[in-house]
């Protein structure tokens, strides 16, 4: 029981410790991507690198991501609350989300279809 509340402990420490880094980071530096993005960047670049062992932050990670749907509902508040503004700004909106999807299409299958030929 005391080593399994000890893993959550630190797989959650350790979530918190590259959060709190990346909020840092962009605080210190004062750049416009969010701290918590900088964050997961700085999580991931330990995990890939093996400074960080998946299984170190498995059990908080699986545990958040159980109940992520939770963290939508504020959002979800939030946009019935403010739907005039999204109503007014709808084509932008449609605009954004079809040309972003088909630019990250189009990548995609550069990409793909790169490493494929490479194969061949």
């Amino acid at each position: 029981m005391i080593s399994k509340a000890f893993f959550y402990l630190l797989s959650a420490g350790l979530i918190a410790l590259s959060l709190m880094a990346g909020e840092w980071i962009q605080e210190f530096f004062a750049l416009s991507v969010p701290g918590s993005v900088i964050g997961l960047l700085i999580l991931f670049s330990a995990l890939v690198s093996g400074v960080v062992k998946p299984h170190w932050v498995q059990p908080s990670a699986s545990l958040l991501i159980r109940y992520m749907i939770l963290l939508f509902i504020p959002i979800s508040a939030g946009l019935i609350n403010h739907y005039h503004i999204l109503l007014d700004n709808a084509l932008a909106i449609l605009v954004s989300i079809v040309l972003g999807s088909l630019f990250v299409l189009v990548v995609l299958s550069l990409a793909l279809d790169k490493i494929l030929s490479k194969e061949q």
